[in-house]
């Protein structure tokens, strides 16, 4: 079994294979914390990026990992060679069909009412 690190070193590669960090976080720090440093390190230059923690997905070894988790508790997912580095992929998701819904009604409520 693996000996929970106190500290890891965490790569984050996005969509295009471009990566942010090497960046050091604790064991203790929650995979929305993750988030968070993702979304304030994001590249002003890329399109598409994701506006809220909400859009962005975390995945190590093909999981996906929860906002309520630490690091020390998703360790399993995580790498298992001390002091090696790991490398999470980010997934930014579109929005969903439901706001973009919303967006097009509030465009086809407007009256267009004409009297002759």
């Amino acid at each position: 079994m693996a000996v929970v690190q106190d500290q890891l070193e965490i790569k984050f590669r996005l969509t295009d294979g471009s990566d942010i960090g090497p960046k050091t976080f604790s064991a203790a720090t929650s995979v929305a914390t993750l988030k968070e440093s993702v979304l304030a390190q994001w590249p002003k230059e890329k399109e598409n990026g994701p506006r809220t923690v909400k859009d962005v997905k975390l995945i190590s070894a093909g999981k996906i990992l929860e906002n309520n988790k630490t690091l020390g508790e998703c360790q399993n997912h995580l790498c298992d060679i001390p002091g090696g580095l790991t490398m999470m992929h980010v997934v930014v998701q579109p929005p969903s069909e439901k706001e973009k819904k919303t967006t097009n009604q509030a465009k086809q409520s407007k009256c267009v009412c004409v009297i002759l």
